[in-house]
């Protein structure tokens, strides 16, 4: 079973017997924001008020989504129906096979999924433990093999100063060759030989999750952070992931404003980190 099918299944049962939220609204930052942090992401907001993030500057989604009525048609639709397009059959990442259309409903059904991951842990009575570093708490160290799913630039000086050998896993050939103190590359098998791996959320979106955690069975921790980070963690721990790390939203009118406005939202959320340890699961 793929990821998103398996996920979609966990919300499947968590929400059994009890009533599902429908969606009351989405919400998209500014087309002008779109070069800027600040436009990476929308929220599905659902009727007890949960918010799911979804990026949505892959293949220019969010200008798709500007250009459609922003998500016109789902208010009123059930979570769970909208989170099941997520699962849905879908090509390859950046490939000619993709349907845009479809490709729209599945970064609306991973919206609904992390939406609904937001209810379930709401029920639950359960908020993650704040994150204590940016890195997931890898502690890279000389002598580590660093491993990289998608170029955090802001984030290579902490891996390269500590000594630490890094191996970037990219999917834009633009990026690729060697730098000072780390390699890009496009090869994802290069994982093989990492005993950390650090990860960008977007691989839950862009269908590449499956066969990047594949190449990581070898690691010792597994971290994937990201806004998009949301969702119930245990299709995440079940392949191998160690540490998952998002932003936990804690004014929700304050959020949906700043992201409207294509203004900086960190000060509605704190960054958070969930290992299998802190989730009490389902």
């Amino acid at each position: 079973m793929s990821f998103a099918a398996d996920l979609v299944a966990q919300l499947e049962h968590a929400t059994a017997g009890q009533p599902v939220p429908r969606v009351r609204a989405l919400h998209l930052p500014p087309a002008e924001a779109a070069a800027s942090k600040s436009g990476e992401f929308c929220a599905l907001e659902l009727d007890d008020g949960a918010l799911g993030l979804s990026y949505v500057l892959l293949d220019h989604t969010l200008q798709r989504l500007i250009q459609s009525g922003g998500g016109e048609g789902l208010v009123g639709m059930e979570a769970l129906e909208l989170a099941r397009a997520f699962a849905a059959p879908s090509g390859r990442a950046h490939t000619a096979s993709q349907d845009p259309a479809q490709e729209l409903r599945r970064t609306l059904g991973f919206a609904a999924c992390n939406a609904l991951s937001r209810t379930v842990m709401d029920r639950m009575g359960f908020a993650p433990p704040r994150a204590t570093d940016s890195i997931g708490g890898i502690a890279p160290q000389a002598g580590d093999h660093v491993g990289m799913v998608g170029l955090f630039s802001p984030l290579l000086k902490q891996v390269t100063a500590a000594g630490a050998r890094l191996t970037v896993v990219e999917l834009n050939p633009d990026y690729a060759g060697q730098y000072d103190g780390y390699h890009v590359t496009l090869d994802a098998a290069e994982l093989q030989g990492c005993n950390k791996v650090l990860s960008t959320s977007t691989i839950l979106l862009n269908h590449t999750v499956d066969d990047m955690l594949a190449q990581c069975r070898g690691a010792e921790r597994i971290v994937l952070i990201g806004p998009s980070a949301g969702c119930v963690p245990d299709p995440l721990f079940a392949r191998g992931v160690t540490l998952m790390g998002g932003s936990w939203i804690t004014d929700r009118a304050g959020f949906i404003d700043a992201l409207r406005r294509g203004d900086p939202w960190s000060a509605f959320a704190y960054k958070f980190a969930l290992t299998a340890s802190d989730w009490p699961g389902r």
